[in-house]
């Protein structure tokens, strides 16, 4: 077993207890609301936001409540990411029936319920930010993490990025505005991962400076990854349904570079992404791993 692979595993145990933790039982008034939240919340996935946020924390501080301050941040993360995910399958948007290898959200749960339980998960992230859970960080930094995440998640982030994505469908498109959809709908959340870690400790404003440049770029390989997944694996190994890009007319860098120059360039942006970790020290190791991990990743 790889160094990664060890990393992961120990970092998606925290998160997926962590999760079990604060997240709502399915009881009570509103218990089929929560159990279609729950279905897609709990259902999986690789965690790479959250486990971005803990590797981002961990290569800045030893704090020994380091997890006890930056878990509850992670969770939101991933509540915002499921949210996402809801949304973006629906019939209105990506019509896919098919993720993390079982019926989408709306399958099961039918399109309102699945529009509730996106909304539920976007507003209950920002609970868990706002709320007594998330202890040991200063109200200014609780403060800042907030609207660094909104603005992430925002019209002027991944929202906006999905609107650009849905606008761009079946139509002529630059490489510029590929990468604009790219940036927004995919790197601004992962970026913002890697930033909400760091400020969760106290992080200075020059190795910010630095993760967020190594955010930027996870951010681009692992949408670039993605669009190559897309197009050269089955949707038994995607776990979700391959080839749907095509099928939807959108624009991505296989169709740009061809398969070999989409490698290419995720490479390239790996390559940036350690190298934006040049001063620091062992504890980024993860982090660069992690930009390893991307490039070679199966799904």
């Amino acid at each position: 077993m790889t160094t990664i692979t060890t990393y992961l595993e120990s970092r998606s145990r925290l998160v997926e207890e962590a999760l079990s933790a604060v997240f709502p039982r399915s009881e009570g008034l509103f218990a089929r609301h929560i159990e279609a939240m729950r279905y897609s919340l709990l259902a999986g996935g690789k965690r790479i936001r959250p486990i971005l946020c803990l590797a981002a924390a961990e290569s800045v501080s030893e704090a020994a409540d380091l997890h006890q301050r930056v878990l509850p941040v992670a969770c939101a993360l991933e509540c915002i990411h499921t949210y996402s995910l809801i949304h973006d399958d629906l019939p209105a948007m990506d019509n896919d029936d098919l993720r993390r290898g079982r019926p989408t959200n709306h399958k099961v749960h039918g399109e309102a319920g699945a529009i509730l339980a996106g909304d539920g998960l976007l507003t209950f992230a920002f609970e868990l930010l706002a709320g007594e859970t998330l202890t040991g960080v200063e109200p200014a930094a609780r403060l800042r993490i907030i609207h660094c995440i909104a603005r992430a998640a925002g019209p002027f982030g991944m929202v906006g990025g999905q609107a650009l994505d849905i606008a761009h469908e079946g139509q002529p498109i630059l490489f510029e505005e590929l990468r604009d959809i790219h940036e927004h709908k995919t790197g601004a959340l992962l970026t913002a991962a890697v930033q909400v870690g760091a400020m969760a400790v106290g992080c200075d404003e020059q190795r910010l400076a630095a993760l967020t440049t190594y955010g930027r770029q996870l951010g681009l390989a692992f949408q670039i990854v993605d669009d190559l997944l897309n197009a050269t694996s089955t949707t038994e190994q995607l776990g979700k349904a391959a080839g749907s890009d095509v099928a939807r007319g959108k624009a991505t860098y296989p169709a740009f570079f061809g398969l070999d120059g989409t490698r290419a360039r995720a490479a390239e942006a790996v390559a940036a992404a350690r190298q934006a970790l040049n001063d620091f020290d062992a504890k980024a190791e993860p982090l660069r791993e992690l930009a390893d991990y991307v490039l070679t990743r199966a799904k």
